[in-house]
């Protein structure tokens, strides 16, 4: 089985993206504010947005199951206040949970948070409860940085975040590390936030002792890992500087990356530097990257053709695309062996 551990609902009907235009008009015009049940999304509209886009990659690529959460550049968690979060999230987690009832085989769901800006995490535990619950989600997503940019919260070792992880530890689900839109014209959403994030979170659960409170919490760092395997040498380094651990024992057993890395070097690199047993498969289909890549003919995203052509065993290819996903996502586990797989 090739289990895709990073997709997102970016192909969800266009009465989504209305009801939110209208959310965020509402916020400055209380008259305007729609309520939930005026957004209204047939069975018949989610699976023909499944079918033609994501359903037909994975047949055409060759991967079975994705796990799979709302558009990540539409969480804007800096957007409005707490309530505004709370049902926004509510909205794109059931529609994620449609998905995943109306197509069992290939998708199971993964919750976005009801995030904001200066907010206690822990107004975030009704969703992640009702989504592991009622939905049978198996994970989660974390923005470590709310304010879309302006990095305004604790790192993520800071007490701030624990009300999350002792849910994350009772549940026994990982949380993959994912910013939104970035609302800084600094940075560029997915080529610059994304990534900055990705390295970002690497590096300040290096500076801390966070899985010393909780050593069965789990992070996936998404997009290869951002910046990190690519400078393994200085975070090893600073690593050293701090009088930490060697990170085979300081964050690799608590810290995952996955294959959302669009070109056969980087994919290479992510193989040599990172333990195997660390490396999930993933695509981010369809995401961020969309195109074709003139140099090889073949999408940037089809990540499926760079484990192939990696210089790895059987053994190692069986890891990334199952082995790994099933014992970083245990409820995901759980879930395929009641299917009998």
């Amino acid at each position: 089985m090739i289990i895709d551990c990073h997709g997102h609902y970016t192909t969800a009907p266009k009465a989504l993206e209305t009801w939110r235009n209208q959310q965020i008009a509402g916020i400055q015009d209380p008259a305007v504010m729609p309520k939930v049940a005026d957004l209204r999304i047939s069975d018949d509209e989610i699976r023909e947005s499944i079918e033609t886009n994501q359903l037909a990659k994975m047949r055409e690529r060759g991967s079975d199951l994705t796990i799979f959460s709302p558009r990540a550049s539409f969480m804007a968690h800096h957007i409005g206040d707490f309530a505004v979060s709370s049902t926004w999230a509510a909205i794109c987690n059931e529609l994620v949970h449609r998905v995943a009832t109306l197509f069992p085989d290939h998708f199971i769901g993964c919750a976005m948070l009801p995030q904001s800006p200066g907010v206690d995490p822990a107004t975030c535990i009704p969703e992640l409860e009702k989504c592991v619950r009622e939905y049978g989600f198996v994970a989660i997503n974390l923005n470590p940085d709310p304010s879309g940019g302006h990095w305004t919260s604790p790192p993520l070792t800071d007490r701030h975040w624990y009300p999350i992880y002792e849910k994350m530890v009772e549940y026994d689900i990982p949380a993959m590390i994912h910013v939104s839109t970035s609302c800084n014209a600094c940075f560029h959403t997915t080529g610059a936030h994304y990534i900055n994030a990705d390295t970002t979170a690497v590096m300040q659960l290096i500076q801390g002792d966070l899985f010393k409170d909780f050593p069965t919490l789990r992070f996936v760092i998404p997009h290869g890992g951002g910046a990190a395997p690519y400078h393994w040498g200085r975070y090893r380094g600073l690593a050293q500087e701090l009088k930490k651990p060697l990170l085979a024992d300081h964050l690799l057993n608590n810290v995952f990356f996955d294959t959302c890395v669009y070109h056969q070097p980087g994919i290479d690199l992510l193989t040599r530097v990172i333990p195997i047993d660390n490396i999930l498969f993933a695509s981010e289909m369809i995401g961020a990257v969309r195109g074709i890549d003139p140099e090889t003919g073949h999408h940037f995203d089809d990540t499926k053709r760079y484990i192939e052509a990696a210089n790895i065993d059987p053994e190692a290819r069986h890891k990334i695309y199952e082995g790994n996903a099933r014992r970083v996502y245990p409820r995901l586990d759980a879930a395929l062996k009641a299917r009998g797989l």
